[in-house]
């Protein structure tokens, strides 16, 4: 399967893009857990990431209803439904683990939830920076805690 790749510089460092043809597969802070090394395989080209670019700056510069490009990510049936999950929380707005867990009908599953969310590849279009701890406190973001705290602190500009 061939793999497009591109970079997008936002407010919080660069950002690397990843698609397929079917679709927007990952947007990665550098550093963040679980980026994906360099590939020789990938093809850099701007050409395929046009929707995803214009997602992100209507994002950072304060638009709260983003339109996101077609995905393709890939994860296994359970993080495919937390991350569907994530896509409903609202822009400005958290939510906890537990209500993720409860949304998809395992309320159990707090712990999974928890490392789906840090398994999201599709970074702030697909927002598991909205998801807090039970008492509102910011626990893990795979792109990093002052990250996390940053967005949420745009987002609440963005009312």
């Amino acid at each position: 399967m061939k793999i497009n790749a591109s970079t997008f510089q936002s407010p919080l460092g660069e950002m690397l893009l990843l698609a397929s043809e079917s679709g927007l597969k990952g947007v990665y802070f550098q550093g963040q857990r679980y980026c994906p090394e360099s590939d020789s395989a990938w093809q850099w080209d701007e050409a395929p990431f046009s929707a995803t670019k214009h997602a992100l700056e209507a994002y950072f510069t304060g638009e709260t209803e983003v339109v996101i490009p077609p995905l393709d990510s890939q994860g296994t049936r359970f993080q495919q439904q937390v991350w569907q999950e994530l896509r409903k929380i609202p822009s400005g707005r958290t939510c906890s683990y537990a209500d993720i867990a409860r949304g998809i009908g395992n309320p159990k599953a707090v712990r999974a939830v928890g490392a789906a969310i840090g398994r999201n590849p599709v970074s702030i279009l697909v927002p598991c920076h909205r998801v807090v701890g039970t008492n509102g406190g910011l626990t893990g973001y795979a792109g990093g805690v002052d990250r996390k705290s940053w967005l949420l602190a745009h987002e609440g500009k963005c009312r």
